[in-house]
């Protein structure tokens, strides 16, 4: 099925609920030009749907409105309804439909203020009809976009994990190859120096001939070539690697790190501020994101150190960890490089990396930055990381489901609990204006025209209908006189006789009193009102 196929089906499914509830009689008849009128509306929403979604809910909650200050009609109700579905299938941004929402609102309260009909009970069915026939649908759509949303990033996330598993395998290999060789290095490189040292040794030996000597020269010249074609080569197989065989000790903290250097040769000073969260993650079982994050600082310091140690022997280096709420900054300084006599470095530190490109992709890869550059005499860098890193499992399809489902179940139960408090609400209201306004009967046939103001009052109730059947009163009432409504009945639900009261002149007697029968009364109310008259 094309688009334009299924807006026309969707364009003749809306207009089934305006003509036909009109032909059965559920809502008072409308003209034919305002059907077409309504029909055309609905039809320019249904055109517009996917562009602007909020435009089409608005134009089908703007045929509601002109029709009842209280959004509540058969005719115009499913499409409401049904935009308010699509506005949460396909708007990205939760504000505009908030702000169509409270402009409903704010525009039928208006409406219900000027019209002459019970503001209370109105102002709820409006309230809601709102949360029943736009928020819940709306709602609904949010969550079926969601679903969509996390299926697909779902076979993303699938996706990715293959390519991950693969690029894991590839690292496994590379590993070991870089492990080979560096044995194949100190293996063979320790043989080749044998060669070239006993070379050495038979090449200065007494009694051996000029061209023995010679040959036996050229021995130890093509070992110590070897070697070092040897190192170069297992030095390309390491850097191929993303990652170098890990060659510091297992476990070891940034403290025992700067230790190790120190007892090397390096003058170094740490600080620490804020909680140290180092060698915690591990200790205490936290998130996988702050073992990230203590990692990456044992690097950047590893690094740093190493730099210094190499570009400024006998330099003095100051390493800062500064850990608060949400970042951890480590800075790492040096001075300017000592004398030529200065104290050098005894033993190299292990794991140099991939330099600072590769610390900064890592730390990068974070969440964090990482700046780098002369300060000073000397050099510094600087490495601000989240305080827990990222947490790989952050993004899994199952926990963002997850999140989702639990957000949404909330949304719906803050408007469940919302449209509860207002249907009770409502129907305490009705029933409570409904049951004090009755006027008994018999008390009405006990009235006479002429009564005075403050005899009427013994027998009639506190509370008026506010909402009279106006269109069935017998005849018109008397011009200039007061005129109060009662409930024949205190049934709840079902169509009762009214009573109408006026007074006039100066001393408010009683001019007026007349029954306002039901619908299906006309023809016998004026029989059982000659009764209550005798």
């Amino acid at each position: 099925m094309n688009r334009r196929t299924g807006d026309a089906l969707l364009a003749v499914a809306l207009a089934v609920p305006v003509v036909s509830v009109d032909r059965i009689g559920l809502n008072e008849p409308s003209t034919l030009p305002r059907q077409l009128a309504a029909l055309a509306v609905l039809g320019c929403a249904v055109a517009v749907r996917r562009r602007a979604p909020v435009l089409a809910f608005l134009l089908a909650a703007a045929l509601g409105l002109v029709t009842a200050s209280s959004l509540f009609t058969l005719s115009y109700g499913p499409a409401f309804a049904l935009f308010a579905l699509l506005l949460g299938r396909r708007a990205d941004r939760v504000r505009p439909a908030l702000l169509a929402f409270a402009a409903l609102a704010v525009a039928g309260t208006a409406k219900i203020a000027v019209r002459d009909v019970d503001p209370v009970v109105e102002w709820l069915v409006l309230m809601g009809t709102l949360i029943f026939g736009a928020v819940f649908p709306w709602l609904a759509g949010r969550y079926w976009r969601q679903a969509r949303e996390l299926a697909a990033a779902g076979w993303a996330r699938a996706d990715q994990l293959e390519r991950e598993q693969r690029i894991v395998a590839d690292r496994a290999r590379l590993r070991e190859r870089a492990r080979i060789a560096q044995d194949m290095h100190d293996s063979l490189g320790h043989e080749l120096s044998l060669i070239a040292v006993r070379a050495g040794a038979l090449q200065v030996a007494p009694g051996l001939e000029r061209e023995h000597r010679d040959a036996v020269a050229e021995l130890r010249a093509a070992a110590s070539d070897a070697t070092g074609r040897l190192h170069k080569i297992i030095g390309v197989l390491r850097d191929e690697g993303d990652e170098q065989a890990p060659l510091a000790p297992a476990g070891e903290s940034v403290t025992a790190l700067v230790e190790r250097a120190t007892e090397s040769g390096l003058e170094i000073t740490c600080l620490r501020a804020g909680a140290d969260g180092e060698g915690g993650a591990r200790e205490q079982g936290e998130a996988r994101g702050r073992e990230l994050t203590g990692r990456t600082v044992y690097r950047v310091v590893q690094e740093a150190l190493t730099n210094a140690a190499k570009h400024a022997p006998g330099a003095a280096v100051t390493v800062e960890i500064a850990h608060d709420a949400g970042t951890t900054t480590v800075t790492v300084t040096n001075g300017r490089p000592g004398e030529a006599g200065s104290p050098a470095v005894r033993a190299p530190l292990s794991g140099g990396g991939t330099g600072l490109r590769g610390l900064r992709e890592r730390v990068t890869d974070l969440g964090g930055t990482l700046d780098a550059g002369p300060h000073g005499p000397g050099y510094r860098l600087t490495a601000r990381l989240p305080a827990r890193g990222i947490d790989p499992a952050a993004g899994h399809p199952e926990a963002r489901l997850t999140h989702a489902r639990r957000r949404t179940l909330l949304a719906f139960g803050a408007a469940v609990a919302t449209g509860a408090l207002l249907v009770g609400g409502t129907f305490a209201w009705y029933a409570y204006s409904r049951t004090h306004s009755v006027l008994d009967p018999a008390d009405y046939a006990r009235l006479r025209v002429g009564e005075s103001r403050a005899d009427a009052a013994g027998v009639l109730p506190d509370r008026t209908v506010s909402d009279p059947p106006l269109e069935r009163a017998p005849s018109p009432p008397p011009e200039g006189a007061e005129c109060l409504y009662y409930r024949a009945d205190g049934e709840l639900f079902t169509a009762v006789r009214h009573f109408r009261i006026c007074f006039g002149g100066r001393e408010g007697r009683v001019v007026d009193k007349a029954v306002i029968p039901t619908a299906g009364e006309m023809d016998e109310f004026r029989e059982e009102e000659k009764e209550w008259l005798r």
